[in-house]
């Protein structure tokens, strides 16, 4: 009697194991022909359409009277915030002192900045207007602004971007969008209808699902990726343990 449940129990072991392992082939082979749709697709993609430069100009930067430009540890002194670094930059032709109050490793990283106008020593805040200005100054294209608006991350254009931003709206054929960092004044990007179109595709190959987790973070690095890996492992164990039990009975035969 025991020997006929012990035998029971591992013909139901077995079943179990042999029903897992089917259903994650499902689970694995819908992914890897997601990746194989979006890899194909990323090979005949127009790349320039891709990026979502298409209205992008160069902003043109103007020559700087050095005679007139404040000393930066004058400007430092002034500053209620402790300042780390001082860049000259340009914005909107005028050179500024770029305050760093915290920086992150990258410029899409969390940071914090103040622009200080060089040659007259007041503070530039960033706001709707400034950042129409700075948005215009890249835009290159026929469509007129239709609407600015500022955003907290995650942004679904830019979902690396971790800083505030100003989305500065064009009423053109592509719908542009130009990112502008809210507190450096920094162009952060564009997007329009190919960028979005494509992004979809990369959230897919990504399997940077919006709807899951904690949002989308425009990569690899997430959640579902890491449960997909463990799946990937749990279909192979099955596949494994199928193999041995069927080499065990003898059902391969090396002629």
């Amino acid at each position: 009697m025991k020997k006929i449940n012990k035998h029971k129990s591992k013909l139901f072991k077995l079943s179990t194991v042999k029903s897992l392992h089917k259903w994650l082939s499902l689970l694995v082979f819908i992914q890897l022909f997601i990746w194989l749709g979006t890899g194909l697709f990323f090979n005949l993609m127009d790349h320039n359409k891709a990026r979502g430069n298409h209205n992008k100009q160069t902003v043109v930067t103007q020559q700087i009277d050095s005679q007139r430009l404040l000393n930066s540890n004058s400007i430092i002194a002034k500053s209620n915030t402790q300042v780390s670094e001082v860049v000259l930059v340009q914005r909107l032709g005028q050179p500024y002192y770029l305050l760093t109050h915290d920086k992150g490793l990258y410029s899409h990283f969390k940071s914090d900045y103040s622009l200080v106008d060089a040659y007259a020593g007041t503070e530039l805040v960033v706001d709707s207007n400034v950042a129409s200005r700075l948005a215009q100054a890249s835009y290159k294209g026929s469509g007129d602004i239709s609407g600015v608006v500022k955003l907290e991350p995650p942004i679904a254009d830019m979902l690396k971007e971790k800083n505030t931003v100003w989305q500065v709206n064009f009423s053109d054929d592509l719908e542009t969008s130009v990112y502008v960092d809210a507190s450096s004044g920094r162009l952060v990007g564009h997007s329009n209808e190919d960028k979005r179109f494509v992004d979809f595709f990369f959230m897919l190959h990504f399997m940077d699902y919006p709807f899951l987790g904690e949002g989308s973070v425009g990569g690899f690095n997430n959640g579902q990726i890491t449960f997909f890996a463990l799946l990937t492992l749990a279909f192979c164990l099955t596949g494994f343990i199928w193999v041995i039990e069927l080499l065990r009975k003898g059902r391969y035969k090396f002629n």
